[in-house]
């Protein structure tokens, strides 16, 4: 008899939980009126179709308005995501953004000195500009990115923010330090590898080996021992596993190497 009491209990919780889940989206969606609806779904098709034209920056925009202006809707989270998918095609294609200049290339230039002159990558550089070797030919035109680059990591949601000028470039789901053992502060990138060893205690790790956790990438702080780097184990993403390191997914590492050059500001917070 107890057990069934305990059953029937448990069951009344379960209902009443999901009414009150029921309620609590529904009286979200109430809040937004029929004519904001029609604005917003308006906004959203707009959005949608200055993206299939390649629109990109018109159609960031709409999905940005959309996240300030219906906060409350349930579709915000899809929208920011929308936005920032914008951001990364309009950095990585060479169309010319309110952070972004035409440079003419001049004699005696290469893509290192552009980079470091305007604060880039060479990497971020040749692919906003579909350049395929580093051979500059003086008198061309190419775009650079002239906007500096921050990242703010969050320990307590396991989520790295690119932004630049405090606008959220992109948001990245990342690991880090088991036991909150990853230091809070702010740091710099010192230092960038491609396929880096992994000197562990005891032994040496070469790239590409199944055991070298830095995976494809390494973007080392100016406190020694400590950056952000690729991974081996991305079903452990979102969670506090490492040993005080940032991981990121490989591709999301080499999308974040790109973008970033040596001296970007990196704040850590709990």
């Amino acid at each position: 008899m107890n057990k069934r009491i305990l059953v029937i209990a448990v069951l009344a919780i379960v209902v009443v939980a999901g009414i009150f889940i029921f309620l609590s989206i529904g009286r979200g969606c109430a809040r937004i009126s029929p004519a904001s609806r029609s604005s917003m779904h308006g906004l959203f098709n707009q959005a949608r179709g200055l993206e299939a034209k390649g629109s990109l920056l018109e159609a960031k925009e709409l999905y940005q308005k959309l996240v300030n202006d219906f906060p409350e809707s349930p579709e915000v989270a899809a929208w920011q995501r929308k936005a920032e998918e914008m951001n990364i095609k309009l950095l990585f294609s060479p169309a010319i953004t309110p952070k972004s200049i035409t440079y003419q290339v001049k004699p005696g230039d290469s893509l290192a000195k552009i980079a470091r002159q305007y604060k880039t990558t060479v990497e971020l550089i040749m692919k906003s500009n579909n350049i395929s070797d580093s051979l500059i030919i003086p008198g061309r035109k190419i775009k650079i990115w002239n906007a500096p680059f921050t990242i703010l990591v969050d320990k307590s949601q396991n989520i790295l923010l690119l932004k630049s000028d405090e606008e959220i470039i992109k948001t990245y789901i990342v690991s880090t330090g088991k036991n909150n053992c990853t230091p809070v502060g702010t740091f710099k990138v010192v230092n960038k590898l491609i396929n880096p060893t992994w000197f562990k205690a005891g032994a040496v790790v070469p790239p590409g080996s199944s055991e070298n956790v830095l995976g494809t990438r390494w973007m080392g702080f100016d406190l020694a021992g400590y950056g952000i780097h690729g991974t081996t184990e991305p079903k452990e993403l979102g969670k506090q596993v490492t040993q005080g390191c940032v991981r990121l997914n490989n591709t999301d590492v080499e999308e974040l190497y790109t973008i970033v050059p040596v001296g970007t500001e990196v704040t850590v917070v709990d």
